[in-house]
């Protein structure tokens, strides 16, 4: 009989048949609230919104809040899916651990890998955003436009990132209630802004103010109005990227109090949330902008890119600057709040032998995933730089593959969900509607989107239009994440066959394999 490498004497029975298995984390150090703010800060509204808007109206017209509303649905069910497997398995692999018990463990790595890479995209994504905005807003209060253009001069954009992701590795790296209490001001600070800005855009507009008033119709929540089914397609993944971070709620499970109810709770209310203020935001500016191509509509593609920089001047005046620091607010928490995922993910493969030893160290002081922190932390950094240095149509094309790999692991967390209690789907109604129909439609739907982006990523016009050998680099970026993958699992498995081979994380994972030796 093993005991886990990070326990000093084995956890109770209780412990190993409701999934959690002692990594060293401090249990109980984050309740309801927190969690919910943990994860709005990790979706970043704010950040999220201003680059996709512009998109999206370009994809479905004024359809953009029907494509929230059915962007909504999928990320419903598959947090319901989630939901149901932490109150059986509380524990920080979330994906990697659910699809592992479900499918076995080479599914379960990739399910793991999936996650780890999108966050790692999006981690120094978050660190470029901070920096342009940063330079946007100094320009702003100072009335220097010359300063905006300093985020375009590589080393300075590169190096200024790197001081961010660095800020955001030593919050990470301290226990969460650190985390905790610094999201609080800043998402607080976020949603506020948001509001005040939606708000006065549907005043503006009443007030015969607005550059292309539009009032609201029902057509605009109608997902059938869309032109074609790749214009919908393309709203949809759109809409899926905007609602993506909520799931780092349930990779603190073992952190939080009452773990098996509170995570699940949490994430289903951030999705909530989140559905609401996008949908206020959304219908307040095409009230105001219109979808138009004109130089304030929202179907201007120059505009685009950062359409609350360029709307928040008419509608705020001279307060337009409160919009630029929250966006710089929204990156720069998200950047820090999304460190939680794949630390903890990187640490509980580790735990169960699917990567080296080195990922599974907990910091003895804050009682956090360190090593996996500081390792997140260098290869984004590395990674963003890197991207930047070759082009920057690579990294928007980088981006844009990470809607791809949120399909994938999300899709993949929802099968194992069904898979998982596939015994149990008739024992009762809830059973049929929240481990059967949920997860299953909810996976359905993000696959569908998988291979459709795939098949759409394949041509050179898609993302940035840059190709390589006639293939769109979209699709080449996305294919070369999975393999990468899949190289990796084969080197483990090699190195550490264990896990591999079901005995320290399998489908029914005896309880001999469930604790291993500390070392």
């Amino acid at each position: 009989m093993t005991t886990s490498r990070n326990e000093a004497s084995p956890a109770p029975d209780s412990a190993v048949t409701t999934g959690i298995s002692n990594k060293g984390l401090r249990v109980g150090s984050i309740g309801m609230v927190g969690a919910v703010v943990i994860g709005i800060s990790t979706i970043a509204p704010a950040y999220t919104l201003t680059g996709a808007l512009g998109p999206t109206v370009s994809a479905v017209g004024f359809q953009v809040p029907a494509i929230i509303l059915v962007g909504f649905i999928p990320m419903l069910l598959v947090a319901l899916g989630y939901r149901e497997l932490n109150s059986r398995l509380p524990d920080a692999g979330t994906s990697f651990t659910w699809a592992a018990r479900a499918f076995g463990p080479w599914v379960g790595w990739m399910a793991g890998w999936g996650l780890i890479a999108a966050t790692v995209i999006v981690l120094s994504n978050l660190a470029g955003i901070a920096v342009d905005f940063l330079f946007l807003l100094l320009a702003q209060i100072s009335g220097n436009a010359e300063i905006a253009e300093l985020t375009r001069v590589v080393p300075i954009n590169i190096a200024v990132c790197l001081l961010f992701m660095l800020l955001a590795t030593i919050v990470s790296y301290r226990d969460l209630q650190t985390t905790q209490r610094l999201q609080y001001g800043l998402v607080g600070f976020q949603i506020l802004v948001l509001l005040v800005f939606a708000g006065a855009a549907v005043v503006e507009m009443t007030n015969g103010n607005a550059f292309d008033a539009s009032p609201v119709q029902l057509s605009w929540f109608n997902p059938f109005e869309v032109d074609s089914f790749s214009a919908f397609a393309a709203g949809l993944s759109l809409s899926i990227f905007i609602f993506w971070g909520w799931d780092v709620i349930l990779t603190m499970n073992e952190e939080t109090k009452d773990p098996d109810k509170t995570p699940g709770r949490a994430a289903t209310v951030t999705v909530f949330l989140i559905v609401a203020l996008y949908l206020f935001i959304a219908v307040a500016l095409l009230m105001f902008a219109g979808n138009g191509t004109g130089e304030l509509g929202l179907g201007n593609e120059d505009i685009q890119e950062n359409v609350f920089f360029h709307l928040s001047g008419p509608i705020l005046g001279p307060l337009a600057f409160l919009v630029s620091l929250a966006v710089l607010t929204s990156s720069a928490s998200s950047l820090q709040a999304t460190f939680v995922g794949p630390a903890r993910t990187l640490l509980a493969m580790a735990h169960y032998d699917a990567l080296p030893a080195k990922f599974a160290k907990v910091s003895p002081r804050f009682f956090t995933p360190g090593y996996a922190t500081i390792v997140s932390a260098i290869v984004a950094s590395v990674f963003y730089a890197v991207m930047r240095v070759l082009s920057e149509n690579v990294l928007t094309d980088t981006i844009t593959a990470l809607g791809a790999m949120i399909c994938f692991y999300y899709g993949l967390t929802a099968f194992a969900c069904v898979w998982y209690f596939r015994k149990q789907w008739f024992d009762s109604v809830r059973n049929v509607l929240l481990t059967l129909l949920a997860p299953l439609v909810g996976g359905v739907i993000l696959a569908v989107l998988f291979v459709t982006t795939l098949i759409d990523s394949a041509s050179p016009d898609y993302g940035s239009g840059s190709e390589i050998g006639g293939v769109g680099l979209v699709f080449v970026i996305t294919v070369v994440i999975i393999v990468v993958g899949i190289v990796l699992m084969i080197a483990q498995r090699v190195k550490s066959p264990g896990f591999f081979r079901g005995e320290t994380l399998g489908r029914e994972a005896p309880a001999s394999a469930r604790r291993r030796r500390t070392t």
